[in-house]
Order: C-alpha cells, then structure tokens, then sequence
C-alpha cells in the first residue's frame, strides 16, 4: 500500500470524522482513563486482524494489559526500566524487523514517566520514534494521561504527531474532540463529537446547549492544572518537599529520589540511602540544570563529603564547602535529539557503525545548540560564579562505579572564565560539548566493549565545580593537588604498610598528578612513611617536579609554566613551602657565568606537616570503613601564610584492587634462569602467570631513534598485540622508562588500547638515556592497568635485591621480521619473543613483596 493510503480504524464514524486514518500516522489519544482507549484499540486491532495486516502490541507498562494473546497479533514485552536509550533502540530495531506497513498498538506512554522520572524523556522518546514509524509507512496507536504531563511535553507531541485526539467520558456518554489532524480538514472536523452507539457514529456538537455540556464536562476534569506548566521530575520533588512537611513522608520517596538522581548501582544506592536525608536531595534538586541522573563522578564525590560530615564532623570541618552544580543525564539525550542526530546513534549502537558512526557524531556533537531554556539557566549558573574559574567534568551513569572507574576516559575541561558574560557563555557551552563529544572517543568506547558495557545505558552528566585555588598576581592554582588511595598498591619497601594508604601529589593543579607527560615526576608519598621514597641522592632532584600546570587568569588559558618562571608571581611563604633550589645547578651555572635559578618542587613542606598527612590518612580510612571497600580520590589542599589548611575533595570512587589474600611460593632458583627478580615496586597483587611471548622495547635503539620513529615503535606495539590477541597469547610488555606517556623521550607512547590485551608490564630503568619508571599509581594509564587486571612491575636495574637479565630471551624463536615484513625500522628496536618452549613464568607474592619472571624448568 502506498504512503498516506486510507485505511480503517475499526470504528466507521472515527473514520468519518477525520476523513480517514492514513498509513504514515501516529494517533495520539488524550484520556483520563485506560479503559477508553481499550475502546479504540480494540476495534483497531480487530480490523487490522481481519484485513490479515502485521499488528503488533508494544508491552511495557504496569497497567493492566490492553490486548491479550490472540491468533494474528505479535506481543513485544519491553522493559522501560533497562533506560531511555536502551528501550528507545529496542523499539527502533523491533520497528525495522517488522518492516513496513506494519499497525503498533502502544501501552499508554505516561507509564514511562515511572521509568524515567520526567516528561521531558518521554517527549524526547515520542520525538525519536514517531518521525520513523512515518517513514516506515505504520499506522501507530498511543494513549496518554490526560492533566498528567507539562505543556511543553504535550506541545512536543502535538507537533511531531499526525493525529492528536482528546477523549472525554461521562457515564456512558463518550466524546471525542480531534485537536490535530495533519493534512486534512472538514468543516466540523475539528468540533467535539459525541458518540452514538446505536449508529456507531460520533455526530459532531453544533447546538449550544450541547456544546456548553461539553465544555462543561471538559471544566470538571481539571484541563487546566496551575503546576502543569512544570515538568513531573519537579513536581515529585514539590510533592516530597511537601509530604514531608505533613509528616507522611514514605521510604519509598527517598528511595525513588535516590534511583532519580544518583543511579541504579545497588551498593552505592545502599550508601546513598544510609547518608543521604530528604534535605540533601533537595539541595541537589536546587543546584540542577535539566532533568535525570547526576552520574557516577558527582555521586561519589558528594556520598564522601556526607560519609565525612555523618560520621567524623572533625575532618569534615577541615573540608572546603562545595558549590557545586549538575547538568542533568537528560539534557545530554535532549541534545542529541533536538539537534536531530538521534539516527546517528542508532547507528553508533550497532556492531557495524560502533566505532564508524561514533566518529560522525563526535564531530556533529561538538557543533550543535542547546535548547533555549537550558541556556539560559547556564547563563544564571555563571552569574553565580562570576568570574571564579570553574571545571566542566564528566559524570556519566556508568562512570566511578564499582569496577568501571572510566579512569581518563571522558574530559574534563577548565574555564577559566574571564571575559564578558556572552564571551563565557560560549566558553562554557563549547566546554559541554567537548565532553558530550567525549563518550564517543575511541578510548572509551574500547573501555566499554571489553567490559561488556557497549549496549548499557551511558548518558552523560555533567559536574560543574568551582576550581579550588588561589588568585597569585595573575594566575590561579591551588597550593597542592593530588590523588590518594586508602590502600597502597605499590609497595616499594618492607618497610611500608599498604594499608596506610598512600597519595600522588604536586604542585598547583592536579592534572599533573593524573597524566603521564612531559619530563615531570609527582611525588609519591606512603602516608605511614611520608619520607621513605625509591630514590636517593641526586635521583630525589632530577626525578622531581619542575613544572605546573596553572589557569593564566589575565591570557584567560590553561597554561602550563616552569617553576622558575612561576616563581617570580608567587609570595615568599608560599614558595618557602613547596619550591626547592637545586644549590648544585645553580652552583655550576654561576661557575659559568650564568645567573638564574633552578627550582624544583617535591612538595616537601606539606610532606613535612604531619597534621595535614595524618588528617589524609584518617580521611581515607574513614571513607574505606564506609564503603567497605578500598577507595580512591582526587583533592586540593590550599594553605595560608599562617600555616592553616583546607582541603577539597573533588572525587572519589571505588578503588579495585586485585590479587590480596592469596599466596604464591616463590622458588629458590639459579640466577641464570631468571629474566628479572625485584622486591616491592610492582602492583597487582599476587599472580602466577604463565608468558608465552615477551614484547621487547631495546632501551638503546629506542633511545637513538628519530623522534618519528619512536611513535612509530608505539604504534607497531599495538599492531604486535592486536595479532597476538587473535591467537590468544599470554604477553609481558618490557620497555625503558614509563609506557603510555605522551613525551616520546621518557618511554614508548602507546595508547592504553593498544595494549589492553596483555598479561603484564615491566618499566625498565637506563640511566644512559635517563629513562627512568615512574612511581605513578594513580594516573589514568595505571587505573586502566588495575581495572584490567594487568600486572606491573618496575625495574631499577641498579638497586640492591635487582636481577634483570634479557639475554635469557635470546635463547627463544624472535618474530618480528615475521609479524611485521614492512616495518623494517624497528627491526633493532622492538624485539617478540615466543618464550612458549622455555615454560617462563611471573610469580608474585604479596606477603614476602618477591616478583620474579623465572625459567619454567627450573621449577
């Protein structure tokens, strides 16, 4: 049948009415009860199954079934609560399956706003489904509650649908009242009509006494409510507000309001639930912009604030208050559907457009508009702020949960937010964007596929937080930065107790503490042995701090500068505590006739305040002991010229860490059948792992290679393990300095995905070139080593209790030239060892902190 054929509804005077229902239509029925629209689809149904047409039923509502199992007619059982997108692709592939000319019979669309929480969701899933229900040449069926839903939800409605009708009872008396009818038009059609059973017509009103009856009857079921302008996600929180005023407050609302605003993930709801009262909803309601979850990274930063206030008011004192506000989960969906790109990630959700249509709509992403009522409440968040910088940070549904941290894997972007309010209104958006764009990066779209997260539910949250800092002539930063983990995986000395907890830390803003760039080092500090550090003498400067990353307030820019340049923009008590001189340097520069300074920063003044160390350490304990779980987070510590501090606590989430509890022996064995032996200094836990192929970076030849090549090296690696991967091989990775950098002439700058396959990796040190590993436990490469279960190693080759012995391997079959012909320049450098005839073998036991890679056969 061709596009906008008549066809029939079951009822010949509802066809009559409106001149017929027409392939291509979507008829929305506006009612007060369910069992006035079983009336209409009833009868719908019964003709569509004596013409033989493909009728389908759409299940997914609590309310009482419209139809039953009945020969001719196909029930889909659908589940709202998976989440909009998930059900919405559903629907969209049930639609594609059926094909064209097919009849839907929908359960009434209010129901979603159970699943949902807001209007706004159930309009955008109306939006999405109805354009291609039309173009597939259906006829479709929805009901919707009339008084339930906002004016703009049923203004969506009305403009997307082909037919909306209001339906109106009284006693047995039916009326029908056609509000839209797209292309078509009688002079009576748009009147109201009542219905007369014994003609089985509805004869239009057009006597007065019979219209004011009507209007009379329209008057007495409410049409016009005085909160109907509002969206029910607010008036469900009115109504809490107001039950709890009348004392009737239920469990159940606090239990809904939980799953609404903090997700679905039950042991951190439990939490929630237990810390959380009505009040701090509320407060969160008030700090939003749009509608749906605050996601993963907001949650948990604000659970670890409450934890702290709940259970220990005296380190709760010492935080900074957070300001903070939340762009709702819904508006990230709303985006994409007012800008007309839903299509697309239909597409992206595919097996063959995961990864091809996701780089289509990471471009468009970054260049649509929003909506004009989201702008202006942006507009109204920034008037608060003023001109305090602040950071736009992911905060998705799946993200800082328990087991998927997404460790780096969506943005975060600064605003420094100088300029005119129009000039930060477009900062702002444009930081919003690059986040939205962000969940379509390659990285973490790899990050949920080998998780099994591809097809979940991943809307993007927004936390916007006021950057913690001071203004310092023209620059703003924070005094330290850093991150912290309640329990210590990498344990470099017996000496050290992992349960002490230990941080990563730096000078000004924390992004130095989290990325693996440039020629700095954090300082790594045990919290039991805050000055016990793997290096010693000179090693403690040239392995130090000597930039900072900072806002520059006057250039309006993230800026990263050298400590010698910042210096000069900073007090003297502020430089007292966290900037050294390295007095040699300086020495040898005068002997030359050179004048300046060489400064660097070890963070030693607050390493040395054992106030702020100890307050870090009970911090931590206190968050663990409440989530029963190790956790980790990201914080500021700001300090005055008194020597008082505040500390913020920007984030935390679970922390994973594998491999305690269980013992592996370690064997007494010859030094020649070991490839390395380390005490401390891996992370991992405990681990028996047989290795059937060794990936070698040569330290030499990667250190006199062009810069060119070098990144090439990279690149062959993950070529290396994608071919590896098909035959299922058990890798170890051992390359010099640090592996996932972004500076080529500190370790080799593999991305995480192009190794995320193996078993286990080794840093190794050179002192000829000056690679050195880098003790970086809390970077983003390393949360993915954790969360992936891949072993870590460092290797001093220097230190006392240190075999590394690489020509071990040169007793094994080398593949290189074999896997890849055509890379010939890395021929010298990249070495692949088929280590499967020497049985080799990774033990590590954390009790006794013994590691070795050991001969099989010596065993």
């Amino acid at each position: 049948m061709a596009s906008f054929d008549r066809i029939s509804s079951g009822i010949s005077g509802l066809d009559k009415i409106l001149d017929s229902i027409r392939l291509g239509d979507n008829v929305v029925f506006q009612l007060s009860d369910i069992s006035d629209y079983a009336f209409f689809v009833e009868a719908f149904v019964k003709q569509a199954i004596e013409e033989k047409r493909n009728i389908i039923y759409m299940r997914f509502a609590e309310h009482q079934p419209l139809l039953y199992e009945q020969d001719g007619l196909k029930i889909y059982h659908l589940d709202a609560d998976s989440g909009f997108e998930n059900f919405t692709v559903k629907v969209h592939e049930i639609i594609t399956r059926e094909g064209r000319g097919a009849y839907y019979v929908f359960d009434f669309l209010s129901e979603l706003q159970s699943a949902w929480a807001s209007d706004l969701m159930m309009g955008n899933f109306f939006r999405v489904t109805c354009p291609y229900l039309f173009e597939m040449n259906t006829v479709a069926y929805f009901g919707i509650l009339r008084n339930r839903h906002s004016y703009e939800t049923i203004a969506r409605i009305r403009e997307t649908t082909q037919l909306l009708i209001d339906v109106y009872r009284s006693g047995d008396e039916l009326y029908v009242h056609p509000i839209k009818a797209w292309q078509r038009y009688s002079q009576t059609m748009f009147l109201p009509h009542k219905f007369d059973s014994m003609q089985g017509l509805f004869l239009p009103l057009t006597d007065g006494i019979s219209a004011s009856r009507f209007y009379a009857l329209v008057a007495s079921q409410g049409v016009v409510h005085s909160d109907q302008a509002l969206d029910n996600w607010d008036r469900f929180f009115i109504k809490a507000k107001q039950d709890q005023e009348s004392g009737v407050l239920k469990s159940d609302t606090l239990k809904k309001l939980c799953k609404m605003l903090m997700g679905k993930e039950q042991r951190l709801t439990d939490l929630v639930q237990k810390n959380f009262t009505l009040q701090d909803f509320l407060h969160i309601k008030q700090r939003m912009i749009g509608s749906g979850s605050i996601g993963g990274k907001a949650t948990g930063m604000l659970l670890a604030r409450k934890i702290l206030e709940n259970s220990r008011p005296d380190l709760y004192r010492h935080l900074e208050p957070h300001d903070s506000f939340y762009i709702g989960s819904d508006v990230f969906y709303t985006y994409l559907v007012q800008n007309g790109w839903w299509k697309i990630r239909i597409k992206q959700r595919t097996a063959e457009g995961y990864f091809s249509a996701a780089r289509e709509l990471k471009a468009r992403i970054l260049k649509g508009s929003f909506p004009d009522s989201i702008r202006e409440q942006f507009r109204r968040m920034l008037e608060y702020f003023g001109q305090n910088p602040i950071i736009v940070r992911s905060s998705s549904l799946l993200e800082d949960s328990f087991g998927n941290a997404f460790a780096g894997k969506y943005e975060s972007i600064f605003c420094v937010n100088a300029g005119n309010p129009d000039e930060r209104l477009e900062a702002f958006e444009n930081a919003i964007r690059r986040v939205y764009a962000s969940s379509m990066d390659e990285s973490a779209l790899i990050y949920r596929k080998e998780r099994g997260l591809d097809n979940n539910d991943e809307q993007m949250a927004i936390l916007v937080q006021r950057v913690s800092g001071s203004r310092f002539d023209r620059i703003f930063m924070p005094c330290a930065a850093g991150v912290g983990y309640s329990y210590n995986s990498y344990v470099w000395n017996k000496e050290i107790d992992p349960k002490a907890g230990f941080i990563r830390m730096v000078m000004g803003l924390g992004t130095r503490a989290v990325d693996r760039s440039d020629s700095d080092y954090p300082r790594s500090i045990s919290l039991d042995k805050p000055h016990l550090t793997p290096l010693s003498g000179n090693d403690k400067i040239r392995f130090s701090q000597r930039f900072a990353d900072v806002l520059n307030l006057s250039e309006n820019a993230f800026m990263t500068l050298p400590l010698d340049k910042l210096s000069a923009m900073l007090p003297d008590w502020y430089k007292n505590i966290m900037i050294e001189h390295d007095l040699e340097a300086e020495k040898r520069m005068k002997e030359l006739g050179i004048k300046g300074e060489v400064l660097y920063s070890r963070c030693e003044g607050i390493i040395n305040n054992k106030e702020i160390i100890s307050y870090i350490k009970d911090l931590l304990n206190t968050i663990q002991e409440n989530y029963s779980y190790p956790v980790d987070i990201e914080f500021t510590i700001n300090l005055d010229e008194s020597g008082q501090f505040a500390f913020n606590l920007l984030q935390c989430r679970p922390l994973q860490v594998r491999g305690l509890g269980f013992k592996v022996k370690i064997p007494q064995c010859p030094k020649e059948k070991l490839l390395f032996s380390v005490s401390g200094s891996t992370m991992g836990g405990s681990i028996y792992q047989p290795i059937d192929t060794v990936i070698l970076v040569e330290p030499k030849a990667y250190y006199l290679c062009p810069m060119n090549i070098k990144y090439q090296t990279a690149r062959a690696i993950g070529k290396i393990t994608s071919l590896l991967k098909k035959q299922d091989k058990n890798i170890l990775l051992i390359g010099p300095g640090r592996w996932g950098t972004s500076s080529p002439e500190l370790g080799v700058p593999v991305k995480f995905a192009e190794i995320s396959n193996i078993k286990a990796i080794c840093e190794v040190s050179y002192e000829g070139a000056g690679y050195m590993p880098e003790l970086s436990y809390g970077s983003h490469f390393f949360q993915d080593l954790v969360e992936t279960g891949i072993f870590y190693a460092a290797i001093f080759e220097n230190q006392e209790d240190v075999i590394y012995r690489p020509e071990l391997l040169s007793k094994c079959h080398e593949l290189i030239k074999k896997m890849l012909p055509d890379e010939k320049s890395i021929f010298d450098i990249v070495k692949v060892y088929d280590t499967s005839s020497m049985n080799l073998l990774l033990l590590s036991d954390t009790a006794s902190e013994k590691t070795v890679c050991i001969e099989g056969e010596s065993l």
